[in-house]
């Protein structure tokens, strides 16, 4: 594997942890205290898990990438994310709607929000698979 898979698996996962306190902490805090007591009570000892499934998801988000990688720019990475999070948002939102008691308000928003943020973690991997401009030789 070459540096920027490496390099793009740093970036998206640093993207996916400040987009995943923006969301969950910030826009979506209130809607999730309304909704306690749908949540595990010891769901606070458990969150560590999400940080580690964003490492995992930062790889292979940046590995799969890497094979397609198609010198197309920032829209690569703009398609590639909604790709990418049409395939995880959808499952991940309305198979926890069907298992939980949440608002299909809270599903859907996990949908957009999801897409959202995949595609911006796809603009960050194309910005750093971005060619510089060749360099002019000095006459």
């Amino acid at each position: 594997m070459n540096k920027k898979v490496w390099l793009g698996f740093v970036v998206v996962f640093i993207v996916l942890e400040i987009l995943m306190f923006l969301i969950d902490g910030v826009f979506l805090a209130g809607t999730y205290s309304s909704i306690q007591n749908v949540w595990r009570s010891d769901m606070n000892s458990k969150m560590w898990i999400f940080h580690v499934v964003n490492i995992f998801i930062a790889f292979f988000f940046s590995f799969i990438f890497s094979k397609g990688y198609q010198k197309k720019g920032i829209w690569e990475g703009v398609r590639y994310g909604l790709y990418i999070g049409l395939w995880m948002s959808i499952p991940a939102a309305y198979a926890t709607y069907a298992m939980i008691a949440i608002p299909h308000s809270l599903a859907l928003q996990w949908l957009i929000y999801g897409v959202i943020e995949y595609i911006i973690a796809g603009i960050a991997l194309a910005l750093v698979y971005k060619e510089g401009k060749p360099k002019q030789a000095v006459a």
